[in-house]
């Protein structure tokens, strides 16, 4: 199960978070990732016992780490980590090929002089 962690302070590593998860049980990785633009430290723990996890999101969760109230959140979304590429879905009317064969970059009715 996958952990976020905000509110982390600078002085926070991955060691540190690693031993402070670890008192609940098997931590598998730790992964901390900043925001460029506020400066923001977030990170991504996981652990792959679900029952273990939960008791850690309860007991960390407020606790202060470093000097900051951390958060821990279960079920952490991937978008704190790095983005993959999306795949660009092409749908009718959007300004996709036509499927008469044309390629035409204009759309409906040419006007006839």
């Amino acid at each position: 199960m996958n952990i976020c962690v905000t509110n982390l302070s600078q002085e926070t590593s991955e060691d540190s978070l690693r031993y402070a998860f670890s008192a609940f049980g098997q931590v598998r990785a730790v992964t901390i990732v900043g925001d460029k633009i506020t400066g923001e430290l977030k990170a991504l723990v996981s652990m792959p016992v679900e029952r273990e996890a939960r008791t850690a999101i309860s007991k960390m969760n407020g606790q202060d780490l470093h000097g900051r109230i951390v958060q821990a959140v279960g079920q952490a979304r991937t978008n704190i980590l790095p983005l993959r590429e999306k795949r660009r879905v092409s749908r009718p009317g959007r300004g996709g090929p036509r499927r008469d064969g044309h390629n035409r970059a204009h759309r409906g009715r040419r006007r006839r002089s």
